[in-house]
């Protein structure tokens, strides 16, 4: 064994004389790995309190820029939500089939350290949306929105179909999962 190398051949990173901790460092490649892996906290909070507030592997979140994959340990990010499915994945060995949607509404995404913490005005999951309703809802809005008067009519009609639409996305979404 030379200097900077340890028991098992691996090189040092830090030189033997360093006063950081080393404790990764000294570990086989492959514990130095699994040492890493860890969940992180994802919280989601809407206008009437938290939806959610649990440990999570991996959440997709519709922005603004297109959906972005947060993992344990991401960069620290700041950006806006849209309207869309949110998908959250519990367990790193979780299968898309396990994965769990909810339909969001426009917000604000905040991702530090291991925590993301999603501000959105609604939130629902995809187990609580029922699809014949949303259709409906949906129709409404279409026809609001051919009907509108005015820009506020219109920009109402328009948040309407959003969200409607979403729900019923997140809704198929469900329904392939059981399939």
């Amino acid at each position: 064994m030379s200097s900077g190398e340890d028991e098992e051949g691996n090189r040092a990173l830090l030189p033997a004389d360093s006063l950081l901790p080393v404790t990764l460092i000294s570990l086989s490649p492959l514990a130095r790995f699994f040492a890493i892996i860890r969940d992180m906290h994802l919280q989601l909070i809407t206008l009437r309190g938290k939806k959610l507030d649990q440990e999570v592997y991996q959440v997709t979140i519709p922005t603004e820029n297109g959906p972005i994959a947060v993992y344990p340990s991401h960069e620290s990010y700041v950006t806006m939500a849209v309207p869309g499915a949110l998908a959250i994945r519990k367990h790193q060995n979780d299968s898309d089939d396990q994965l769990e949607y909810l339909a969001i509404t426009g917000g604000v995404v905040k991702v530090a350290s291991d925590v993301v913490r999603i501000l959105v005005d609604e939130a629902d999951r995809s187990e609580d949306i029922l699809e014949d309703e949303s259709k409906a809802a949906l129709a409404r809005a279409e026809e609001m929105r051919a009907n509108a008067k005015d820009q506020v009519e219109l920009e109402k009609a328009m948040e309407l179909i959003d969200r409607h639409a979403v729900r019923l996305k997140v809704a198929e979404l469900r329904r392939k999962r059981r399939v």
